[in-house]
């Protein structure tokens, strides 16, 4: 979702032809004249947009904020509450983790469908159909009968976040120009999700344990249709139309343009993949199943596939749907890469750290989430600031010196010896934790939304929102491998082990989790020296 600046080498993103994308590159650019030029971007900002009040400025930025805030509620009520939910509806031990898995597997799937179908049919109506549809699911949640009315009716959730996720960024895009106001709205998209679902781990708890798990459900329900409904009369109208029949394409014809063989494509290798994740990170044994050989070698051809569809499709002049060539543009490809990386660390730093906690440690639920509650309060902080000033500080060195400090963290946490205070490691961990994908949730907004055309933003917002999904689901799937094996070496065979040993265990698989997010981080924080080497300062005021 955003851009950069270069010195010798310049990618700028000069048309969306007829049919497909055509990235110049001004590599033959001289020192002298790369020195005498402007800072160039790789997308121009649009003339039409609208100049909104300040009032629906900050309803345009507020609404779909709302909306992620109270998704992540829900998701911190299956969370928190899932052994009550499990005892509740009878959800066998087989689909345990469905209702906060599957979620994330519809909606990762369906980004790029619909961030294609905004693209054609307007970022507001999608929006709000998404709305809507988000409010029934969640309120049929709590209605549900039994655990697999819950995982349908999760997974449809997670169906209607897809309409919401990427539509919410091309109205965004469209109704603020570029800037610290756009900067700024990127940074409370940003922080609403994380806000949403740290806000619920503290919350739900005291709402399951005295109105019942439901209550949550339709809390959140109540609120998504309500925030709909101020929606229909608040948000801006699509600054990009569809051009008239006389002068254009008609609607069909635009939606038969739609590559939708290559957003199928990627969208079934995604799922495929998330899908094995789910299954080894709660059996390791099941990697050596036919059945999860099988399902990875399927999902490995179809993301192979996809590079080539894009190829075959670029050459017949057709559109499509992320041309190969944005892959050399390498801030872009840097920044997905980083986005990835730090959005599976620090899900994996909250998963493991809140099983440190209640599992090590032997603190309750509501005192672990207290014990997660500074990195929410940094993460608000460093959302809102980021925004302020991201157009002053070079994107490289931002993004660099905020990975590193992330890294800080889950190094504190392998190094911390349980019987140690609070105060001592693991709350400076919790300060550091969110300080990299804070930072590159607005830095990568505004670099992808960027090298997209303004007519494609609903498509570059489901860019960022499926590489941050696959990043969280490979990060968290990859940790709790590497903490499942480790665990594994503790094993005797005995059908009884002490509590000295079980913690023993525990705590050698956590601390090889931590220690490979650390890892994690560090590759983060050199792709960041390297990757954004052309990228100057972003976010700015263009005339």
């Amino acid at each position: 979702m955003s851009t950069a600046t270069a010195t010798a080498q310049v990618h700028e993103l000069e048309a969306f032809t007829g049919s497909h994308l055509i990235l110049h590159s001004a590599r033959t650019a001289t020192p002298e004249s790369a020195a005498s030029a402007p800072e160039p971007h790789l997308a121009s900002a649009s003339p039409s947009t609208p100049q909104l009040s300040k009032l629906r400025t900050t309803l345009t930025v507020l609404l779909p904020a709302l909306i992620n805030f109270f998704s992540s509620f829900t998701t911190s009520i299956i969370t928190l509450g899932l052994p009550v939910i499990a005892t509740s509806l009878s959800l066998p031990r087989t689909l345990y983790l469905w209702p906060a898995s599957v979620f994330g597997l519809t909606s990762g799937a369906l980004l790029l469908i619909a961030g294609s179908v905004a693209d054609v049919a307007g970022p507001r109506r999608v929006e709000l159909i998404g709305m809507f549809l988000l409010a029934i699911f969640t309120l049929m949640c709590g209605v549900s009968a039994t655990g697999v009315q819950l995982v349908v009716f999760r997974a449809l959730q997670g169906i209607a976040m897809a309409l919401h996720l990427p539509s919410s960024v091309a109205l965004l895009t469209g109704a603020i120009p570029p800037g610290r106001a756009r900067n700024i709205g990127f940074g409370c998209l940003g922080l609403s999700q994380p806000l949403g679902f740290s806000f619920g781990l503290v919350i739900s708890g005291v709402m399951i344990d005295r109105a019942g798990w439901r209550s949550g459900f339709y809390l959140c329900g109540g609120a998504i249709l309500v925030t709909g409904v101020c929606s229909v009369c608040f948000l801006p109208d699509d600054v990009v139309q569809p051009p008239p029949t006389s002068e254009g394409p008609s609607k069909r014809q635009q939606y038969l343009q739609i590559d939708w063989l290559g957003a199928m494509i990627a969208s079934a290798g995604f799922a495929i993949l998330v899908y094995v994740l789910a299954l080894i990170s709660v059996d390791l044994s099941s990697i050596r199943s036919a059945t999860t050989s099988s399902l990875l070698s399927i999902s490995a051809i179809l993301l192979l596939t996809f590079p080539f569809w894009m190829h075959y499709r670029e050459r017949k002049g057709r559109k499509a749907l992320i041309p190969n060539v944005l892959w050399t543009n390498v801030p872009f490809a840097s920044t997905c890469l980083m986005i990835a990386l730090s959005y599976g660390a620090v899900n994996a730093i909250e998963l493991f750290s809140s099983l440190y906690f209640q599992e090590v440690q032997g603190v309750t639920t509501l005192t672990a989430s207290l014990y997660l509650l500074p990195s929410l309060l940094v993460g608000a902080f460093i959302n809102i600031t980021v925004g302020i000033f991201v157009h002053r500080v070079a994107a490289r060195w931002l993004v660099t010196v905020s990975s590193i400090l992330c890294a800080l963290a889950p190094l504190m946490m392998a190094m911390n010896n349980p019987s140690w205070s609070y105060w001592y490691l693991e709350l400076w961990a919790q300060v550091f934790s969110p300080m990299s994908v804070d930072v590159l949730f607005t830095v990568g907004l505004i670099i992808i939304s960027d090298t997209f055309p303004e007519e494609t933003q609903a498509l570059a917002g489901a860019v960022f929102s499926t590489v941050s999904q696959f990043g969280n689901t490979l990060g968290v799937g990859i940790c709790q491998v590497v903490a499942l094996g480790i665990m594994a070496k503790y094993d005797t065979g005995e059908n009884h082990i002490s509590d000295e040993q079980d913690e023993a265990r525990l705590l050698a698989g956590y601390r090889a989790g931590f220690w490979t997010i650390f890892v994690y981080m560090l590759i983060c924080a050199f792709v960041a020296v390297l990757g954004l080497r052309q990228a100057g300062k972003i976010g700015l005021k263009r005339e």
